[in-house]
């Protein structure tokens, strides 16, 4: 008995180990909905595989844009305009869809999960045509952007404290549609 409970300990840490911890972070200086954490001693050959994952991403792809550019835009509560510091990030996006003429993207629109289906709608709404407007004025033609609100329906984070909810206050531009 006092083996299979050794076992059954052993076992558990294992499980553990093999567990990497990571946690979402906001991403309001890289604007990317990446992942990030600590690092462990199989980072070193995981990032390798990953530059030659990174190495084969095709110009122009729905890949490329979300590892080059980054797709997301993080917003103050109850906010739908674009702060000072998401401004790079939907710079970085004029600019690429301006290389890339013919490709076709949605915004999505979120919000976290405070207030009403209905208010997180029209919140997600109005920030989903913030993001558009503001590529529009950069140059980028209206008639390639769609938009679309989640409201509180597609949380990227499932906590229910304020880090959570900053990281759920946002748009994620997605394409749709790729061109050369």
């Amino acid at each position: 008995m006092r083996l299979k409970k050794i076992g059954f300990v052993i076992a558990g840490m294992f499980l553990l180990a093999a567990c990497e911890s990571t946690s979402v972070e906001e991403g309001a200086s890289s604007g990317t909905g990446a992942k990030s954490g600590g690092a462990s001693s199989t980072s070193s050959m995981a990032s390798t595989g990953n530059r030659a994952a990174a190495s084969a991403i095709r110009d122009g792809s729905p890949q490329d844009f979300v590892i080059n550019v980054g797709d997301r835009v993080f917003f103050g509560l109850d906010k739908s305009s674009i702060r000072a510091d998401q401004r790079p990030q939907l710079e970085k996006q004029a600019a690429w869809l301006k290389n890339f003429p013919a490709t076709q993207i949605s915004i999505e629109g979120h919000a976290d999960e405070r207030g009403t289906r209905e208010y997180n709608l029209a919140l997600g709404e109005r920030r989903a045509n913030s993001a558009r407007d503001f590529l529009v004025a950069l140059g980028v033609n209206p008639g390639r952007i769609k938009t679309v609100s989640f409201g509180k329906e597609r949380p990227v984070a499932l906590g229910h404290e304020e880090a959570s909810w900053r990281q759920n206050r946002r748009s994620v531009s997605v394409v749709v549609a790729a061109g050369s």
